[in-house]
């Protein structure tokens, strides 16, 4: 038995209305895209436009790692991952030995780096096609393959207690392939550019939460529902 009418049916409204709305953010009306869709981009964009470290990563390495030597044993999980990567330390004027699934790598610290930021740098400039050309490889498996190797590397200067040198090394896998890989095909925008499409995004949040929560609320208590101890 319903023991307040108009608040019981208050709450209907609510919630009919928040299903309207529901329905219609999942309706492709944004640009062929759905309000989900839409603002996940649009906060891919604007999170890349704010997560461009490779220039400053570019400096600390040639500044502080070129000409120092490095000698590593890295493995991979096939003998095509290992010719593919031995192609990205040849690229940096490495020395490469590979066997089987192993590479045996010597070359210059800094280059090896400076030729991986440079890769990632082209990748998140959307310039896939330029890596394509440069290794004959898919775009995203180069950083795949420099990230896997940048793994194996970091691992491998731990064992001889470079930790100094496994760090940047974590850096540059972290703060650029990562990051390059994961935003590849996003074009870069600045929040100030969508500071209005932002702001009424997350009130639109909390006001589109509040109101589902006040229609079960109204229900509930028009129903006659009490929570008590």
């Amino acid at each position: 038995m319903i023991n307040n009418k108009k608040e019981f049916f208050g709450g209907i409204g609510l919630m009919v209305i928040f299903a309207i709305v529901l329905i219609a953010i999942f309706l492709p009306l944004l640009n062929g895209q759905n309000g989900l869709n839409y603002l996940d981009n649009l906060f891919n964009a604007i999170s890349k436009g704010s997560a461009y470290y490779i220039p400053a990563i570019s400096e600390d390495v040639r500044q502080g790692q070129t000409g120092k030597s490095i000698a590593v044993r890295l493995s991979y999980e096939n003998t095509i991952q290992a010719g593919q990567s031995a192609q990205l330390f040849r690229q940096a004027d490495a020395t490469v030995s590979v066997n089987d699934k192993e590479l045996t790598v010597n070359g210059d610290f800094g280059e090896i780096l400076g030729c991986c930021l440079r890769d990632a740098d082209t990748l998140f400039h959307n310039n896939g096609e330029q890596l394509q050309a440069r290794y004959e490889v898919e775009p995203r498996r180069v950083l795949f393959n420099w990230w896997t190797s940048l793994k194996a590397m970091q691992k491998a200067l731990n064992k001889q207690e470079r930790f100094a040198d496994a760090k940047i090394v974590y850096t540059v896998m972290t703060r650029a392939v990562e990051c390059a890989y994961n935003y590849y095909r996003v074009v870069p925008e600045h929040i100030t550019d969508r500071m209005g499409t932002v702001i009424f995004a997350l009130v639109f949040y909390v006001i589109y939460t509040l109101w589902y929560g006040y229609a079960i609320l109204f229900i509930f208590e028009g129903w006659g529902l009490q929570i008590s101890h």
